[in-house]
């Protein structure tokens, strides 16, 4: 998708290029001025856009490996859930453990 900025900038860029080259051939230094004024304006509202544009393509790539990191996280959590209904006892002995271990470094900071 492509920003408005970027059209509007590209048109009024070389709408200020088209009246530039008319003001240099009619000897018109107003419409000559006008026109570099113009072109400068169109370029500048261009790159705008296309600051937008990206600014909006890294926003939507952040969002996509959020959405696949936590979609990621939620199967690895099933994954250990049924592992854990199919070996009940060895669930308890992990946890068993991981709470030993814990009341260890527990008791050595007393």
């Amino acid at each position: 998708m492509v920003d408005g900025n970027r059209i509007t900038g590209t048109a009024q860029e070389l709408g200020g290029k088209v009246q530039g080259a008319f003001g240099d051939l009619t000897g018109s230094r107003s419409d000559s001025a006008e026109g570099r004024l113009r072109e400068v304006a169109g370029r500048a509202e261009s790159v705008y856009g296309q600051a937008k544009d990206a600014a909006r393509h890294v926003a939507d790539e952040a969002y996509d490996t959020a959405e696949e990191l936590y979609d990621r996280g939620r199967r690895t959590l099933q994954e250990g859930h049924e592992r854990s209904v199919e070996w009940p006892h060895a669930s308890l002995l992990i946890a068993g453990l991981i709470g030993f271990g814990l009341g260890l470094l527990v008791r050595g900071r007393d």
